[in-house]
């Protein structure tokens, strides 16, 4: 009976899972498409996630696709937790185990805070045009400042997202993205450049975001914090500015579509102590 039991919640925690990275993977696939058409002057501007969810919410059915993603990125960032937490993915306990362990907590909060997002438009869908995400951004940074040692936390912020960035740069270049896949040679071999690719892309769009954020604080004033939509609209606005986001668009679609792979593929192996 007990195997039984641990059977159904080993299944059911790699369901979870599985459904988890393809709602990621669409996450991503609507953010590059439209940092794409923002980059070829199609759309007024591009967007965050939460940007991307309330353009959903205009769709036909959109209340449909944003409770099916959040309630996949509400099981992604459970798993993300449980790698965290459970060391699920077997890395061990050396400096870099560590540090990849501290960055799918990280993750798990960011995932559980943009599902949470989605399930609170359901709840107020007629009100989602009403909120502008460089509004929301700046709200945030002056509650941030009038903390005690507020200015101090928003560059702790900034140099929190540029560590992420970095991070996924690195990855991009020196991960073997091959090794968290369960299929064959041929299937990884076209599979993975979307990864490096994705990776790649998405650390290259965190960098404006964490640098505005510094600059903020070293400022002390909110106004200078952007969203993630409005820091690469910045970077829109420098020489060569649309090639940049053309590059970074089809870098995120392809972390997207990878995404969707690593719902098929991906090795979840649910760890010991939470399967009796």
């Amino acid at each position: 009976m007990r195997r039984v039991q641990g059977l159904n919640v080993s299944k059911a925690i790699e369901l979870a899972s599985r459904l988890g990275y393809a709602a990621r993977g669409l996450v991503y696939l609507g953010l590059g498409a439209i940092v794409l058409l923002a980059a070829l002057d199609l759309t007024p501007r591009a967007k965050g996630a939460k940007g991307l969810l309330r353009a959903w919410a205009e769709w036909p059915l959109g209340w449909a696709l944003i409770g099916g993603v959040g309630l996949g990125l509400a099981g992604f960032a459970a798993w993300r937790i449980l790698q965290a937490v459970f060391d699920a993915d077997r890395h061990g306990r050396s400096p870099k185990a560590w540090a990849i362990r501290m960055g799918q907590a990280f993750s798990g909060l960011v995932y559980g805070g943009l599902a949470l997002s989605a399930f609170e438009l359901l709840d107020e869908l007629e009100d989602v045009g009403e909120v502008d995400e460089e509004q929301s951004i700046h709200y945030a940074a002056r509650t941030v400042l009038e903390l005690p040692y507020g200015d101090a936390l928003l560059i702790a912020a900034g140099l929190a997202v540029l560590a992420f960035g970095l991070g996924n740069i690195i990855q991009g270049f020196a991960q073997d993205f091959s090794k968290r896949l369960n299929c064959d040679a041929r299937i990884c071999r076209r599979v993975v450049p979307l990864a490096k690719a994705g990776y790649g892309a998405r650390g290259l769009a965190s960098l404006p975001l964490g640098a505005f954020l510094v600059m903020a604080g070293i400022e002390a004033r909110a106004g200078d914090a952007r969203s993630w939509g409005g820091a690469l609209q910045a970077v829109e606005h420098q020489p060569f500015g649309n090639s940049a986001l053309c590059l970074v668009a089809a870098g995120l679609i392809a972390f997207g579509l990878f995404g969707l792979v690593e719902a098929r593929y991906r090795r979840i192996r649910p760890p010991p102590e939470v399967t009796p």
